[in-house]
């Protein structure tokens, strides 16, 4: 999925209020950017941090920047913005690009169901239907291991145990873990972070629901899904 507008480079001053972040450009000017990530972003919103901004003439949009990547410059970058995962996976969908799925002939978005929740994704038209949640995946403690979640989510423990009530119905239920990290080979669930998500996690898992990742390919240009990468919990 390539950036609609090229993206700029920056320098992060602080990030603030979760959906703000105050950056220095690199002509001196100093802007505010919108953060479109409600987690803790666990070092990835250090001063000093170069970033990559996408800007934007829409006059229904208060702030005119869009902050999208991390550059660790080194060669890696980060993916910040949580709602990009959802539109690359949903491309990808519908490309039948995705290693590790059930076959399926249809994909919707958004489809209500459980109690009071709607699935990222439902597919269907072979079999039973699958219902595929998508979790953004940013933290990185150790080398070449990403980790979920990096803030306690009560959210994210009711959708696996939404998940898995699908399962109990005899549909299919996936958990996605999209890694918005070139750096990472594997993820892992941060059950010192949030135990009560790891014992969901777990719970789910035993009633049938499957969890697999995929990493991503990332660069100022584009974010695309790149391989599956193991699950390791």
């Amino acid at each position: 999925m390539e950036f609609a507008t090229p993206l700029i480079s920056a320098r992060l001053i602080r990030r603030y209020k979760r959906f703000l972040a105050d950056v220095r450009l690199d002509d001196g000017r100093e802007v505010t950017a919108h953060c479109a990530n409600p987690g803790s972003m666990m070092g990835l919103a250090e001063p000093g941090m170069k970033v990559w901004l996408e800007p934007n003439n829409d006059p229904k949009k208060k702030l005119k920047f869009g902050w999208r990547l991390v550059d660790h410059e080194n060669g890696h970058f980060t993916g910040v913005d949580t709602s990009i995962p959802n539109r690359a996976l949903k491309a990808a969908l519908l490309a039948r690009q995705v290693p590790g799925l059930p076959p399926y002939d249809l994909v919707r978005a958004e489809v209500k169901y459980g109690e009071n929740s709607r699935i990222d994704f439902l597919l269907s038209g072979n079999g039973p239907d699958t219902y595929v949640e998508v979790k953004s995946v940013t933290l990185s403690r150790q080398r070449g291991l990403a980790e979920f979640p990096d803030s306690v989510t009560a959210r994210g423990a009711k959708h696996l145990g939404e998940l898995a009530n699908m399962v109990a119905q005899g549909h299919r239920a996936i958990m996605f873990y999209l890694v918005q990290r070139t750096d990472c080979q594997s993820v892992t669930i941060a059950g010192d972070i949030d135990a009560a998500y790891a014992t969901a996690f777990e719970a789910a898992k035993r009633a049938g629901v499957m969890a697999i990742a995929q990493s991503c390919a990332i660069s100022p240009q584009a974010i695309n899904l790149a391989d599956p990468i193991p699950v390791e919990a």
